[in-house]
């Protein structure tokens, strides 16, 4: 932003004549329009020396005098710095309030704008945005006013005052005190970043406090049943009704690929015909909104019709009786101990099943997997197929085994 800029003392006779002094005043001139800001002080005119904009003379009074039009010329100087350097549009007018102190604005604080951020992603939650993710923002922000209470004994913090230091104390408390593991930490610092990138742009803050700070990833191992154990669970004989009814839900997800809130809120609206005659699911992503249509194999299709007329799901409306994530995940390790599974077994796991065991291994394209699970991106199905190729390689070194021995 280009911008001319002047200022100079003038000054001004006092109306009533019987006085002697004249008024002192500052012209801020901006792009060719002047401005004059009257400085409450009086001077002798016959001692103002115009061309300098100062009182002459080397008395001690003249030296204080000069000195606090010096004080108010780089004052104004460093106003219209402040302005130029946020590129916030301005003119003498500005200047001359910002001197005043008429337009001192309150300072953003971190903590008032996250909660503004989280009432804008409510309002779009269901249009494009999830409500899981909506949670995890709320989650986020209960740590961090945790942390400004334990590291600086305050309720809040101006935007000006995160820094690098401060986001690096906050991942060490992510993960000491709150114990989160280092993808989850990540996962919370990658979203404040998101909200302090808007800061930027808004020209709230001029710099992000996460330059140099690095969100790096550790891969992570997906946990999923083999083939084997897909089917001891399935073929188990299972004499308590909630234990089956768990059982049936998770085998449901296992077969569909759908995560536990995606199968939570399916109803029977959602089965439909498809382009091959056979039934089908048709469905929203919870998380991405993203379209998934998966064709009902068998077992998903003995599941659906083995509910049709259950009390809790006929009353709800919904097409599975599906209990809460946390009872379901409780229930699922009864399960496993039950079918002597040693893996930790969790709703998620049949995902994870879904990608490999039941389609990939069996040679779906990755292309047709990746369109059933709702990914927005190709390369978020790729872990699973490198986990499709470590087990190939997994029994290949043990083929290779074999034929040594021979």
């Amino acid at each position: 932003m280009k911008k001319t800029f002047n200022q100079n003392f003038i000054i001004r006779k006092v109306k009533q004549k019987s006085r002697a002094t004249t008024l002192v005043y500052l012209r801020i001139t901006v792009d060719g329009a002047r401005t004059e800001l009257s400085l409450q002080r009086e001077c002798d005119p016959d001692r103002w020396d115009s061309d300098r904009g100062r009182l002459s003379g080397k008395t001690e009074e003249v030296k204080s005098f000069n000195a606090y039009l010096d004080a108010v010329q780089l004052k104004i100087y460093d106003i219209f710095q402040s302005f130029i350097s946020t590129g916030v549009d301005f003119d003498g007018e500005k200047i001359k309030a910002r001197y005043l102190g008429f337009d001192v604005e309150k300072p953003r604080m971190f903590l008032e704008v996250y909660e503004e951020h989280n009432k804008e992603f409510e309002a779009l939650v269901g249009k494009g945005l999830s409500y899981r993710t909506l949670q995890k923002y709320k989650t986020i922000k209960a740590y961090v006013a945790e942390f400004l209470k334990y590291q600086y004994q305050v309720n809040d913090i101006e935007l000006n005052q995160i820094d690098y230091q401060f986001i690096k104390n906050l991942e060490i408390y992510l993960k000491s005190v709150k114990h989160c593991c280092h993808n989850t930490a990540m996962d919370y610092l990658k979203k404040i970043k998101k909200i302090m990138n808007q800061c930027i742009a808004k020209k709230w803050i001029e710099r992000s406090p996460f330059t140099g700070f690095k969100m790096s990833v550790n891969e992570t191992h997906k946990t999923f049943l083999n083939e084997q154990e897909l089917l001891l669970i399935a073929e188990k004989q299972i004499a308590i009704k909630r234990l089956e009814q768990v059982r049936d839900i998770f085998l449901f997800s296992c077969y569909t690929g759908l995560a536990y809130c995606d199968v939570a809120k399916l109803t029977k609206a959602n089965v439909v015909i498809g382009v091959d005659g056979d039934r089908w699911i048709f469905t929203n992503r919870a998380k991405t909104n993203t379209a998934s249509k998966i064709p009902l194999l068998p077992i998903s299709h003995s599941i659906v019709n083995k509910y049709a007329d259950h009390p809790v799901a006929s009353r709800s409306g919904k097409l599975l009786p599906v209990m809460s994530n946390q009872r379901m995940n409780s229930y699922l390790k009864e399960l496993a101990d039950l079918c002597s599974i040693t893996k930790e077994l969790t709703f998620h796991c049949a995902r994870h099943t879904f990608a490999t065991t039941v389609t990939l291994t069996n040679g779906v394209p990755i292309e047709t997997v990746s369109k059933m699970l709702g990914h927005k991106s190709l390369k978020t199905t790729q872990h699973y197929a490198k986990i499709v190729d470590k087990k190939v390689s997994e029994d290949m070194r043990a083929l290779k085994e074999r034929y040594n021995t021979k």
